[in-house]
């Protein structure tokens, strides 16, 4: 089933995935597993994700493409947005990455208290 079949079946209602089976080799993996957040988003959603990517993020191709206005992109990537996490590309250190700088005297023990005290 392809994750279009899926999502049309699921009507975008949330869904886990209980059974994975890797094609070449047949090994079965059973547990409980979310799909990835694309794959949760309508089919219209994830093929205008798709085309955006492919137009390496301008509007401007997106308006041309789908024949919509500037803020009609915007409000539809808004849209979409809001229905994603984002993954937090400057996590605070761990109290082992704080340590670990400590001991390669990148930063001093006032530096590291700090930093554990913020987290």
């Amino acid at each position: 089933m392809e994750w279009q079949e899926l999502t049309d079946l699921t009507h975008g209602r949330p869904f886990v995935v209980e059974r994975v089976r890797l094609a070449d080799s047949g090994v079965v993996v059973e547990g409980r597993f979310e799909p990835p957040q694309l794959a949760q988003l309508s089919v219209n959603d994830q093929v205008f994700v798709a085309a955006f990517v492919r137009a390496h993020g301008s509007i401007k191709e997106m308006e041309r493409i789908f024949g919509i206005s500037y803020p009609t992109v915007k409000s539809r990537l808004n849209r979409i947005a809001e229905q994603l996490d984002f993954v937090d590309s400057d996590p605070a250190p761990t109290g082992a990455d704080v340590i670990e700088r400590l001991r390669r005297g990148e930063i001093d023990v006032e530096q590291a208290l700090a930093e554990l005290e913020k987290r």
